[in-house]
């Protein structure tokens, strides 16, 4: 789903793309909205500045990820969130992304 800028235009040689014209109108009867998406950046704005205080662009897929996560279960309980993370996180493999990304090299004081 889309709006009518310019900018979404690359998108429709790889993703099927529906597109809505905001100066007509902000939704159609066959279900064409952007609210979803815009919900989903305004929550990844508020994550950036209060939890997360800066998202380095080399991380910001995995942050996505994890919002989308967050969007896709906000309904679920958070004991239901805990263990479905728990059992996520020890079943998985060790993260190339994350794994001693705190040991990166110390800089030198000039």
């Amino acid at each position: 789903m889309a709006d009518e800028a310019a900018s979404w235009n690359d998108l429709h040689g790889r993703f099927p793309v529906s597109r809505i014209d905001h100066s007509k109108l902000y939704s159609d009867r066959s279900g064409v909205y952007t609210n979803g998406a815009e919900e989903f950046f305004s929550r990844m704005r508020r994550g950036e500045i209060g939890h997360h205080h800066h998202v380095a662009g080399t991380y910001l897929v995995r942050y996505a990820q994890e919002a989308a996560w967050r969007e896709d279960h906000r309904r679920m309980d958070n004991g239901r969130q805990v263990r479905t993370v728990s059992t996520l996180a020890m079943a998985a493999p060790t993260s190339v992304d994350w794994c001693g990304y705190w040991q990166r090299a110390q800089r030198k004081a000039a």
